[in-house]
């Protein structure tokens, strides 16, 4: 099958030091990819430079076949790559839904004029944003704060609306950054059921998580980091039992 994400060489080194070194993985579509290691491994370094958000010392990453290294994060919002971050990105002084809404302005773009006049089109793709706001907040377990004030959600909602969001642009792939982050037990096996809901619908998920619980109940495939390199790659089963990985990161 071929990849949807591919990542050849990568290199992204800060004040001559690498952050992240001759990197190389490929993510098949519809998979859920985890990448692990400890604090400092790069973990987020390296979906900073799969977003666009960094640009690669040395390297090449390529998106469906399409080499991503002149594209902006939100060009490649635009081909299907999204994410959510380790420290929420939510305004609070807008409406659960609105923080959703805004996800949607790619697909309902009704231009300068029509948004200034308030034109029939643009009144149209508010209505239809707003309705499908509300679908992807009920599909990630938000329905319950569709009248809200952002500021009035609990840590957990804000998480899943979070995700909404992302959703919201129709990804091929998205990326996330210590979802389980903050959550208790309850709300973290809410969490790997929807993200696992997420992969069926054909979604590619590359996660980036310490709960190893989690990690390993629900990825196809891991990728381990420490000081920037690749460690190991392989199943959890392969993972969880190969003796660097152990005596690095998990402990043994």
């Amino acid at each position: 099958m071929t990849a949807l994400v591919e990542v050849k060489g990568l290199d992204k080194v800060f004040g001559g030091v690498h952050a992240v070194e001759a990197v190389n993985f490929s993510v098949e579509a519809g998979k859920v990819y985890s990448v692990i290691g400890p604090n400092g491994a790069g973990k987020t370094t390296l979906l900073n430079l799969i977003t666009g958000l960094y640009t690669p010392t040395k390297g090449e990453i390529r998106l469906a076949g399409e080499s991503t290294a002149r594209l902006t994060s939100n060009q490649l919002a635009e081909r299907g790559m999204c994410r959510t971050f380790q420290h929420m990105q939510v305004c609070m002084n807008m409406t659960a839904i609105e923080n959703v809404m805004l996800g949607l302005h790619l697909r309902f773009n009704s231009g300068l004029l029509a948004t200034l006049f308030r034109l029939p089109s643009m009144r149209r793709n508010e209505a239809l944003a707003r309705e499908r706001a509300a679908q992807l907040m009920e599909y990630v377990g938000c329905g319950d704060y569709l009248a809200s004030e952002a500021s009035a959600m609990s840590y957990g909602a804000l998480k899943r609306l979070e995700l909404a969001r992302a959703l919201a642009v129709d990804p091929k792939v998205i990326l996330l950054d210590e979802p389980a982050a903050g959550l208790n037990a309850t709300e973290t096996a809410a969490l790997e059921e929807l993200i696992r809901k997420i992969a069926e619908q054909g979604v590619t998920v590359i996660l980036v998580e310490h709960d190893m619980k989690l990690v390993m109940g629900i990825s196809d495939q891991l990728l381990v980091l420490n000081y920037g390199r690749v460690l190991a790659e392989g199943t959890p089963e392969q993972i969880s039992q190969n003796p660097d990985v152990i005596a690095a990161y998990l402990g043994g």
